[in-house]
C-alpha cells in the first residue's frame, strides 16, 4: 500500500483554443504528493489551473505531458477512479430527480445495490442536511441544498479519497461549519481529503499540508505550521490617554496608528519598536491597555505569493519541509 495516494510528477496541460489554434499553458510541470490520511488544500486564485488539475487527477481529462497515480495505479485506470468520491467545483443534478434519486443512482453507478444502496443513500443524505428534502425535485431545491446533495453523491459509495472542488459553495455560515465538521469527521474515519475552495479561514484551520498555485505553477507547496511566518513579530497596542505628541511620535517611526474611541492604536513590527513606544508613552502618563503579537495568517501568505504584484521566476518557489 502506497504511503502517498496522490502522486503527481512533472505534469502539464496545453489547451488549443481558437481558429488559430493558440497554445494555452494551464499546467506547467507541478509536482506534488498527497499523503494517506490527511487533509490537503489546494490554492490559487481564479485561472490558476487548479481545476484542471482535479480534470486531470479525476480522469475527466488527459495530461499533455507528466506522470501521476492514485493509489499507486496510473491515472484513468479503473482501480484509480474506484476509490474516489469526487465534487466537483458546478455540480449538475437533472432538475426533475430528487436528492435521493440522484444520489442512489450514483450509488449504483459505484456498484451499489439493494438494501446496502438505500441505507447508505439515508445515511449521507442525512449526515449532509438533505434528507428532510430527499423527495423534492432537484430544481426547486436552493444552491446550498443543491451542492449537499452532490456532497452526499461523493459520500455514498464509501471511497477513500474524497476530492473536493470547492465544497462551501452556496453555503450559509451554519452550512459551511457542518461540511466543516464532516471534512474532519472523514478524516478521523480513515478518509484522505483533497479539496480546493477560496475560504482560506477553513483551510488555515483544517488543512494539514498544502500547495498554492499561480498561472499554472506552484509557489507554494509544504505544512502550514512551518510555511506562515511565526517569528514576523507583528503586534498591535491599544493606548488610553495617548497626547497628540504620542501620536506624531508614532507617525514619525512609521508606524500605522488609529483613534477611534478616544484610543490611540497602533501597528507596528519588531519587538524593539514595541519596547519603544512602551517606553515613549509610559514617560508620557499614557495607560497600555493591551499589546498584542500577531503571526502571518494563510490570507498574508496567499496575498504575498499568489496574487501579489511579482512574478514567480521560472522554477521558482516558496517550499516549506515536508
Amino acid at each position: 500500500m502506497p504511503d502517498d495516494l496522490i502522486s503527481v510528477e512533472g505534469l502539464e496541460k496545453v489547451f488549443k483554443i481558437g481558429f488559430s489554434r493558440k497554445k494555452v499553458h494551464a499546467v506547467q510541470g507541478i509536482s506534488f504528493s498527497v499523503a494517506e490520511g490527511e487533509i490537503f488544500g489546494f490554492l490559487g486564485p481564479n485561472g490558476a489551473g487548479k481545476t484542471t488539475t482535479i480534470k486531470i487527477l479525476t480522469g475527466l481529462i488527459r495530461p499533455s505531458q507528466g506522470r501521476a497515480s492514485l493509489f499507486g495505479h496510473p491515472l484513468g485506470s479503473l482501480a484509480a477512479k474506484e476509490p474516489i468520491g469526487f465534487l466537483p467545483e458546478n455540480p449538475y443534478i437533472y432538475p426533475f430527480l430528487t436528492p435521493l434519486e440522484f444520489v442512489e443512482m450514483c450509488g449504483r453507478l459505484s456498484g451499489l445495490r439493494g438494501r446496502v444502496l438505500r441505507a447508505r443513500s439515508r445515511q449521507v443524505l442525512e449526515r449532509t442536511g438533505v434528507w428532510y428534502a430527499a423527495d423534492r425535485p432537484a430544481r426547486r431545491l436552493s444552491k446550498g441544498m443543491l451542492q449537499r446533495s452532490a456532497l452526499a453523491a461523493a459520500l455514498v459509495a464509501d471511497p477513500r479519497l474524497l476530492i473536493l472542488d470547492e465544497p462551501m459553495s452556496g453555503l450559509d455560515p451554519v452550512g459551511r461549519k457542518e461540511v466543516k465538521d464532516l471534512i474532519v469527521d472523514e478524516r478521523a474515519a480513515g478518509r484522505t481529503i483533497f479539496f480546493s475552495t477560496h475560504i482560506l479561514g477553513d483551510v488555515e484551520t483544517l488543512c494539514d499540508r498544502v500547495t498554492i498555485m499561480r498561472r499554472g505553477k506552484i509557489v507554494v507547496r509544504g505544512k502550514l505550521d512551518e510555511l506562515l511566518r511565526k517569528d514576523s513579530q507583528r503586534a498591535g497596542l491599544v493606548l488610553a490617554g495617548a497626547d497628540e505628541g504620542l501620536e506624531r511620535y508614532c507617525r514619525d517611526q512609521g508606524w500605522t496608528t488609529d483613534t477611534t474611541g478616544g484610543r490611540l492604536r497602533v501597528e507596528l513590527t519588531g519587538r524593539q519598536a514595541v519596547s519603544s513606544l512602551l517606553k515613549e508613552a509610559l514617560g508620557r502618563g499614557a495607560d497600555v491597555e493591551q499589546v498584542v503579537y500577531h503571526h502571518e495568517t494563510l490570507e498574508d501568505l496567499f496575498v504575498r505569493e499568489a496574487i501579489g504584484d511579482r512574478v514567480p521566476a521560472e522554477g521558482t518557489e516558496h517550499i516549506g519541509v515536508g
